[in-house]
């Protein structure tokens, strides 16, 4: 599997950054979009490294319906678009009531797109799935939001999913943000697939401080033996810290090719 990073938080080299996520994901001959970030940077990262995202990608997957996940859905078009159903509500932050939402509605992305809504896993490619709506099962992640809906009625992003990528009968776990907790997040993976060993899993863990929720989160990991692990996007510098500390991460930036 390879793993291209065209948009992240931080730059890499001679690639421009943004607060957002958008990786190319490439198993044998299948190539999809997971996320978009919230601007056409995407694209221009892609061209830098020689790559057409409107020619080459005719897939795409929104992890969920926030901005610096699905903004960027503005600059393409005539592709399938797989999401939650649930992608599409207004949401806003709590505090300050700003628009942390899509720019498109619905009715647009379906003009725009091939669109595919599920809340259930969808196999979407050959050994790649959709994880769709992820379950809440453990007491220590996805227990506090930040977020509510356009009624005030606490949003905890049930839209939030992830892919699991199947190589050699191990798992490959791609998230957007983990809204749902990374750990949940795993566990539903390996339920979907029924499969047991997760080889590697990257990207927004949703972690903010070196607190009781990343430590447990890190036992967690400890006790799942993963080979790669690389919390990236919205994991906050405290956290990553912690992770650092555990695992000797590597840090993800925009441009850099993974061969897992």
């Amino acid at each position: 599997m390879k793993l291209t990073i065209l948009t992240e938080n931080c730059a890499g080299e001679k690639f421009q950054a943004e607060h957002g996520l958008s990786y190319l994901i490439e198993v044998g001959n299948s190539k999809i979009l997971f996320d978009t970030g919230h601007s056409d940077l995407f694209l221009k990262n892609a061209d830098m490294l020689g790559l057409d995202i409107h020619t080459e990608v005719n897939k795409i997957v929104l992890s969920h319906g926030h901005w610096d996940h699905g903004d960027g859905l503005r600059f393409l078009q005539n592709k399938t678009l797989i999401t939650h159903p649930n992608s599409f509500i207004k949401r806003f932050h709590k505090v300050d009531h700003e628009n942390v939402g899509l720019k498109m509605t619905k009715e647009e992305i379906e003009t725009q797109f091939d669109l595919i809504t599920s809340s259930s896993a969808l196999t979407i490619e050959e050994n790649i799935i959709y994880l769709g709506e992820i379950p809440r099962i453990n007491n220590f992640e996805s227990q506090t939001t930040n977020f509510v809906d356009e009624d005030g009625n606490k949003d905890f992003v049930p839209d939030d999913s992830a892919l699991a990528i199947i190589i050699d009968t191990e798992l490959i776990i791609i998230s957007g943000c983990a809204h749902a907790g990374i750990c949940n997040t795993i566990s539903h993976a390996k339920k979907v697939t029924g499969l047991s060993k997760v080889k590697a899993v990257i990207g927004g863990f949703h972690l903010k401080f070196d607190d009781h929720k990343t430590k447990k989160t890190i036992d967690f990991l400890k006790n799942e033996n993963i080979e790669t692990l690389i919390p990236s996007h919205c994991t906050a510098l405290p956290a990553l810290a912690a992770f650092y500390r555990e695992f000797q991460i590597q840090h993800l930036q925009t441009g850099m090719i993974l061969e897992l």
